[in-house]
């Protein structure tokens, strides 16, 4: 801060106006108790005036919208953070779709979600932890009245009224009574405390990231009367049946989506539309190769929405939305025309379609016409990840009014809706960010130096920034790699920018929103040489501009984002410091211990890893271990199923063999996602800060020049 902007040194300077010159105001500058008091407190002022990481406890943002039938309200998920628990908390609340109301429904400590409105708008079904374990409820809309619905044992998914009310559908993991073998163990002796019993795995799909060893169970679809009694399931095998649910008009029938095929857990890309009766008579209607899934029916009946994937062998292919009769013949793609891969689809009428897709860094809802007339809606969706800037976000729509999340570069997901103009109907983080200067989110685009491919990415400005100064840049890197950022608000990256950083992040090859063509420009490749020269061609271009100091760069990234800033480092010493976030090191090894093996191997590679030994090599950043010289911190959670402790601690070792300054920061109970728990967002990015400070030197310089 410029000392003539102090208020209370102005007050010196008025009083002593006529006896100092510059010189004896600088010595009143350096001795006065007044001034060092006032320094102190300015610096506080400036810290508490940008974005710190308690600030990320206070943060809200909508998560869930669902528009009354009438088309005059909408209850949303409002999520925020619980300091007290570490945890983040989901209430319900109602606004009016001309903005005069907005007020809580469901609020407490518990938490509230996954919203549905019966048919006639009169009651509204949502899941709630509030007696222990998630169940279903039914809350009165006139009276406010609730009823506990369901009592089962596991948690209930995908909630579906039927047409006329009586009933409501939901999906739930059931457990399976599967014995592999008949093993004979001698009686234990009353009293006697044996070691547990031996844990048997015979599925090759045998965990999941967040969930650890799978115990054998299947999904099934449920029915339970929506004023409470006995849930009956109607899907039965050793099958799993996930996703959206729809009733047809009369109620006979529902429909969904699954892969009944004895060979389910070898096709992760396979599943087809059924129907099931109220008697659990199932029906296949569709056959093809690839995945057909979340089907709705039209209003009047005749045809079903389903979205579409074909099953080409290769790690991303677009998603389209087709349409069929009801009985399943005549199916025809309608988006096929748009290259992106399309979702989330409502009827407007029984001639158009609502869908989302997220184009360019952004999510936008369009309609579509039977005849394939697309029309956008609303624009700008996002805002929904509080972490990094990921591009998350969703609609609802009835009739002509469309609601959804959106929120700005400088704040998270707020209450939009649109009939014919938008209107914004929530204003969460005021109290939070109103008074806080963040960091400017500009957009660069620029060309690969590779092979001159067009790279769109944004950068995030520290709050006071100087354009006739440069600085440090940090380069984060998201994960995926089939997916996206976009500008909107990141509190990991806002606390970098807080700390007088700019903030580098792209939309490297591979990532999803620039058609088909881009997201498999890294099909074999990943990470390469290929995603680095896009990184690095950014960076680069942020140093012509004058913004960046060449000397005083770093890198990041988690998962996908680990990976290639693992191999980044191989290929480069010009970063001072380097934070790898759950990464894969090992190719070889990771398939064949990771939750996603059975995908990646036939999807992302060109065989079995022992048959493909080289090409598994060359794209391990263990591969290049020998080069590197960067300073190292290594981050993530000890219950990672999905990039497993093994490859972060095989890269660790080999960096200590290889006598690179590292550390190994393991991070108790947690899965793949860090940051989804507030202190663990908090500890991964200050952890990150304080790595990247100990190698500044421009921080050396300074602390030296203090001492001096």
């Amino acid at each position: 801060m410029s000392f003539f902007k102090n208020g209370r040194l102005q007050q010196i300077i008025k009083r002593n106006r006529g006896a100092l010159t510059l010189l004896s105001l600088g010595a009143l500058v350096l001795s006065s108790p007044v001034f060092a008091n006032s320094q102190s407190d300015d610096a506080t002022s400036e810290k508490n005036a940008f974005f710190q990481s308690e600030d990320i406890f206070n943060l809200e943002y909508v998560s869930d919208v669902q528009i009354s039938p009438d088309g005059k309200n909408i209850a949303y998920v409002r999520r925020s953070n619980d300091i007290m628990s570490d945890s983040s908390r989901a209430n319900v609340w109602l606004a009016s779709v001309d903005g005069k109301s907005n007020r809580p429904l469901l609020s407490s400590k518990k938490s509230y979600y996954s919203v549905r409105w019966s048919p006639d708008g009169s009651r509204l079904a949502y899941l709630s932890n509030e007696e222990g374990k998630p169940q279903l409820y039914v809350r009165w809309m006139d009276t406010g009245q609730t009823a506990l619905v369901t009592n089962v044992t596991s948690s209930p998914s995908n909630i579906t009224w039927s047409p006329d009310g009586k009933y409501i559908a939901f999906t739930m993991s059931v457990d399976a009574k599967e014995k592999p073998l008949d093993v004979k163990m001698p009686k234990k002796p009353e009293g006697a405390k044996w070691s547990p019993k031996f844990q048997y795995i015979t599925k090759a799909r045998y965990q999941a990231d967040g969930k650890g060893v799978l115990d054998p169970a299947y999904t099934h679809i449920f029915i339970v009367p929506s004023d409470g009694g006995t849930a009956r399931q109607l899907t039965s095998g050793n099958y799993h049946h996930k996703g959206r649910l729809s009733f047809a008009p009369n109620g006979e029938k529902i429909y969904f989506s699954a892969n009944r095929s004895d060979n389910w857990e070898y096709e992760p890309v396979e599943a087809d539309i059924f129907s099931v009766d109220m008697t659990g008579n199932i029906e296949q209607l569709t056959q093809d190769k690839g995945r057909e899934s979340s089907p709705v029916v039209s209003p009047d009946g005749k045809h079903i929405a389903y979205a579409y994937r074909d099953d080409e062998k290769v790690m991303y292919k677009n998603s389209y939305l087709y349409v069929m009769n009801s009985d399943g013949s005549e199916q025809r793609n309608i988006t096929k025309d748009i290259d992106n891969s399309v979702s989330n689809f409502y009827w407007k009428d029984n001639k158009r379609i609502y869908f989302q897709q997220s184009v360019r860094g952004l999510v936008q809802v369009n309609t579509v016409s039977l005849s394939g007339r697309v029309k956008t809606v609303a624009s700008g969706l996002g805002g929904t990840t509080l972490g990094r800037p990921y591009v998350f976000g969703t609609y609802h729509a009835v009739g002509d009014v469309v609601a959804y999340t959106k929120g700005r570069t400088d704040r998270p997901a707020d209450l939009f809706v649109t009939t014919k103009n938008e209107r914004q109907l929530t204003a969460l983080n005021e109290d939070v960010l109103g008074h806080k200067q963040l960091g400017e989110v500009k957009e660069i685009v620029y060309q690969s130096s590779i092979d001159g491919e067009e790279i769109q990415g944004w950068y995030i400005l520290p709050p006071n920034y100087d354009s006739s100064k440069t600085y440090p840049l940090i380069l984060e890197i998201h994960g995926g790699p089939n997916l996206a950022y976009g500008p909107v608000f990141t509190a990991e990256l806002q606390r970098m920018a807080a700390e007088g950083y700019v903030v580098f992040y792209d939309n490297h090859r591979g990532s999803t929103g620039y058609g088909e063509r881009f997201a498999l420009l890294l099909q074999g490749k990943y990470s390469s040489e290929y995603d680095f020269a896009d990184h690095m061609s950014g960076v680069d271009a942020l140093i012509e501009k004058g913004i960046a100091d060449p000397e005083r760069l770093f890198i990041t990234g988690g998962s996908a984002g680990g990976i290639a800033s693992a191999y980044a480092i191989g290929l480069t010493n010009r970063f001072k410091a380097a934070v790898v976030a759950k990464p894969v090191i090992n190719w070889l090894s990771k398939v064949l211990t990771a939750d996603s093996g059975l995908y990646q191997i036939p999807f992302q590679f060109p065989g079995k890893p022992w048959d493909n030994v080289e090409h598994y090599w060359k794209r391990s950043p263990l591969s290049l271990v020998g080069n590197v010289t960067t300073p190292t911190m290594l981050i993530t959670g000890v219950e990672d199923k999905r990039t497993p402790m093994s490859e972060t601690e095989q890269f660790y070792q080999a960096l200590k063999l290889q006598k690179v300054d590292s550390v190994l920061v393991k991070v108790p109970g947690s899965p793949h996602g860090i940051a989804s728990k507030p202190s663990r967002m908090i500890g991964k990015v200050e952890n990150i800060l304080a790595w990247f400070k100990k190698y500044d030197s421009a921080h050396f310089d300074d602390a030296k020049a203090k001492a001096e």
